[in-house]
């Protein structure tokens, strides 16, 4: 059901996006939007399966670790040495610097908060170290680190409310109201899902007003999308328009957040016409939408982009999902002889080879994609909210244990960060498409010419000779950089890669006010991504000026800016954002 964003009170002030105090837990929100084949599966079945590993995995390591009983002897002793010398206080364990969990003072001025906790890190490092010790193959060691990663993060001391200072100091100074309020909390979220902490307040942001605000207009509306143009802010624009292939989990406006912030508003101003691609969130009506629907639906997009502005040529740009869409739409235009109106694409953190992704092609199995698949299909849809439960279990001390502490055992409203909203704000996936993009990424189709189809045709990547603009996250955990990187080499063309700072999301939601910003570049794509990485230098601040530039080179000529939006074939429907950004 479409509805329209609720409006707040004029005279309300309105929250500023928040950074968070080291950008851990907003970095980690964006981290986990993609790993496509992984999160698609967990999505479907529940992310709490993936707590437990499989029996044969568990039975591979009891199997290994009785081969070797003098190395479960050895790491046992150590364990009992480590937990006498804690008990004395003669223990040199301390947590990384970088932990915030253990940052109050108390953990460490406090003898039994100390001894709690090095107690925790002492069984944590002597479990790694048995598995370590137990030399699995690649799949079943990321399975039991996975599993193990969770329980610890589960397990530690600063979760258990009369343990942690921070919520002790929050009862007293409340009087108890704390507690009360905490347990309020509580059992709203697992009284509904997405049954995790809340990271963000449902009315911290209103989209419209404060997210998604560059000045724009809806000029065409089709059942699976709507495209938004915006309005230029230069006398003069480049004439070839960019259209933008936004995920097609979440809504469009991870690129277009908060006023500077926004990568839109970026482009604009750099002279460039924008059109945006917003997806319609949908139901089990639409259980049949698939690859070839939205592929469909990004030709019909680009074919209004012309149309409106009169060039014979469109730009591309995908986002994660959208990227792995728009790359079979090329290949498709490639094989149709409709290349040649493409005038540049660009790939953002999407992975087009799935081989041996670290832990998410690890944790996949044939039984798990046949019951997730089948799940979707009885459903129609998969459920947004379940895509969001699985995010936040995936950086779990991050996304689930921190909120923990400050919602619950603190009493206190989370931050109100942008990037959470975003996040928080689910869409759905049809059936169709779900059981499309896992088979792609299962199969790792898209490296070999003709394992997949696009409208009919079969996907060569090496066929998509335009220029292309690659970007990856080097802190980036569930699309790893050089499996971005390795784009450069599927498809045909010149290739810039650009290796951004942070992970996921938060790399491309780096604008040029932060000075925190930077990213590597090298003038050559060779096939070794690690070689790339030797050859690369470092250059301060956002990449988003050094896209733009790179598209003003292969955008046309500057002609004057439009003084409307839309065209009498296709005028303006209504302002931007569209109304299938407020689908529920």
């Amino acid at each position: 059901m479409t509805t329209t964003a609720p409006r707040r009170d004029r005279d309300t002030p309105r929250p500023r996006p928040a950074a968070a105090p080291d950008g851990s837990a907003e970095e980690a929100a964006g981290d986990a939007v993609m790993g496509l084949d992984m999160v698609l599966v967990d999505a479907a079945r529940g992310p709490l399966r993936r707590m437990v590993p499989p029996a044969r995995t568990l039975a591979a390591l009891g199997t290994a670790l009785a081969r070797h009983p003098e190395v479960v002897v050895r790491r046992g002793g150590e364990l009992v040495r480590e937990v006498g010398r804690i008990a004395v206080g003669r223990s040199e364990i301390a947590p990384s610097p970088k932990d915030r969990r253990f940052a109050d003072p108390a953990w460490s001025g406090n003898p039994l908060l100390k001894r709690t906790m090095q107690a925790h890190i002492a069984a944590a490092q002597v479990a790694a170290g048995l598995i370590e010790d137990a030399d699995l193959d690649w799949q079943d060691d990321e399975r039991i680190r996975f599993a193990l990663t969770n329980v610890v993060d589960a397990l530690a001391p600063s979760n258990v409310p009369f343990l942690n200072p921070l919520a002790l100091k929050a009862v007293i100074d409340t009087g108890g109201r704390s507690a009360v309020t905490g347990l309020r909390r509580f059992v709203s979220d697992v009284t509904s899902p997405p049954r995790v902490p809340t990271m963000v307040e449902p009315d911290a942001f209103t989209v419209g007003e404060d997210l998604a605000v560059t000045p724009g207009a809806v000029v065409l509306r089709t059942p699976v999308f709507e495209l938004l143009q915006y309005r230029p802010s230069t006398p003069t624009v480049r004439q070839v328009p960019l259209v933008i292939v936004p995920p097609t989990i979440n809504k469009f406006y991870v690129t277009d957040l908060a006023p500077g912030r926004s990568i839109v508003e970026h482009y604009v101003a750099a002279g460039h016409q924008v059109f945006m691609i917003s997806w319609r969130n949908p139901d089990e009506r639409h259980a049949e939408w698939g690859l070839d629907t939205y592929g469909q639906a990004v030709l019909d997009a680009a074919d209004a982009a012309r149309r409106i502005t009169g060039s014979e040529h469109t730009a591309f740009q995908g986002f994660c999902s959208g990227g792995i869409i728009l790359s079979m739409v090329l290949a498709h235009l490639a094989a149709t002889e409709g290349l040649d109106r493409v005038a540049a694409a660009s790939f953002a953190v999407t992975v087009l080879d799935w081989g041996r992704a670290g832990t998410i092609g690890a944790l996949m199995d044939e039984e798990a994609v046949r019951d997730a698949t089948e799940r979707s299909r009885k459903k129609g849809y998969l459920d947004g909210a379940m895509l969001a439960e699985v995010f936040a279990w995936l950086r779990p001390n991050d996304l689930v244990w921190n909120y923990w502490v400050n919602n619950y055992l603190q009493g206190k409203t989370p931050p109100a960060f942008d990037i959470l909203f975003w996040n928080a704000d689910t869409t759905r996936m049809s059936a169709a498409l779900h059981r499309d993009f896992i088979d792609v990424a299962i199969g790792n189709q898209l490296t070999e010419p003709g394992r997949a189809t696009m409208l009919g045709t079969p996907v060569d990547l090496s066929t998509i000779d335009v220029d292309t603009y690659v970007t990856a996250g080097i802190a980036d955990h569930i699309c790893p950089w050089q499996s971005c990187y390795r784009t450069t080499q599927l498809v045909g063309g010149r290739s810039r890669f650009v290796l951004s700072t942070a992970g996921h999301i938060a790399s491309l939601v780096n604008p040029p006010t932060n000075p925190k910003a930077s990213f590597q570049v090298a003038p050559e794509t060779p096939a070794d991504p690690e070689k790339w990485l030797a050859n690369a230098h470092k250059e301060k601040g956002s990449w988003w000026p050094d896209f733009a530039a790179w598209l003003a080179e292969r955008a046309g000529e500057e002609v004057p800016a439009p003084e409307s939006l839309g065209s009498a074939e296709l005028p303006v429907l209504g302002d931007a954002p569209g109304t299938y950004v407020f689908d529920k």
